[in-house]
């Protein structure tokens, strides 16, 4: 395990910090958005139970049920847990087969503000704990001062992040070979997830992940993504410079190859002089499917150690 920190207080850039981004930009203003009657269970069992709640926002291809083995250890360790969805998230991986048209349309702005909306109804701060998409989420969601802490795991990469590795490429191309794809909802094929998720297991545990765990996903963010660096407007943006964006742990899959070291490590740079705390952890042997995969605890209790260092239950 290869961990790099750097606190840098008093740095020109951070010192030069706009407040949060929802308060001083209007194109970042918290756009209302319906919380489902199941997520205001859960921000209702977190308000009643008096504990830090810890927010875990999935990335494409997955659902919140994803995070279930996580929210047990979390719940263990005496935090409240919520799986909030993106809109309109289907309940099972059976019903996101069926009806793939319900995720197309997503943006990495309408999501953030779905998951802003979910935090600002709990009494107490949460830490956010995102994976993939939902890695670049928590980025933006602590960058508006909505986290009091947060750990984000292979995330998609945000305005300034240069690198373009070729695997990564390879793994995004499903959805950015055809600009139609934009406004839809695209499946992976087996051979598709098992690159760009499952390199890392065996033959046979990758199949069982895909049957499991892969639905269908928008084809938006990855076009947003893509185009950041062109586009000075995108959503797809970290308010990196914020002081109240609270300690931020980024966790690397050593064999990742859709979010690989050099895209992980390039979120790192750019994090790393705000002046809260900025760690990065590389998991040797780990890929994409890290948070799922029968390898999922380690990854799990690395975020938890971190988590537990600021924020109390």
């Amino acid at each position: 395990m290869v961990v790099a920190r750097e606190q840098a207080y008093g740095d020109a850039e951070a010192r030069d910090a706009a407040t949060p981004a929802r308060a001083t930009s209007e194109a970042e203003e918290v756009r209302m958005s319906v919380i489902t009657e199941h997520e205001q269970e859960q921000i209702q069992r977190a308000n009643d139970a008096g504990h830090t709640p810890v927010v875990f926002v999935h990335g494409l291809w997955l659902l919140p049920s994803s995070w279930a083995r996580w929210r047990d250890l979390f719940e263990a360790a005496g935090y409240t847990t919520l799986a909030p969805g993106w809109p309109d998230d289907p309940d099972t991986v059976e019903e996101a087969n069926e009806h793939p048209e319900v995720f197309a349309h997503k943006t990495v702005g309408e999501v953030a503000d779905h998951f802003g909306n979910v935090i600002t109804n709990l009494k107490v701060k949460p830490a956010v704990v995102g994976h993939s998409f939902g890695g670049l989420l928590a980025q933006i969601l602590a960058g508006r001062s909505l986290a009091a802490a947060s750990v984000a795991i292979d995330p998609a990469p945000f305005r300034g992040v240069l690198p373009l590795p070729i695997s990564a490429l390879k793994s995004a191309a499903p959805v950015l070979v055809n600009p139609a794809n934009h406004g839809r909802a695209v499946p992976l094929t087996y051979d598709q997830f098992r690159f760009g998720f499952a390199n890392a297991v065996t033959e046979d545990e990758a199949k069982e992940l895909y049957e499991t765990f892969a639905v269908p996903a928008a084809g938006a963010p990855l076009f947003q993504a893509a185009t950041a660096n062109l586009n000075p407007w995108t959503e797809a943006k970290v308010n990196r410079k914020n002081p109240e964006r609270g300690p931020l742990l980024i966790i690397s899959g050593e064999k990742d190859n859709t979010v690989p070291w050099s895209i992980a490590n390039a979120s790192y740079k750019r994090q790393k002089r705000n002046p809260n705390v900025t760690e990065i952890v590389e998991i040797p042997n780990r890929g994409h499917a890290l948070t799922i995969d029968s390898g999922w605890r380690e990854v799990a209790d690395t975020a938890l150690a971190f988590v537990q260092r600021f924020v109390k239950p």
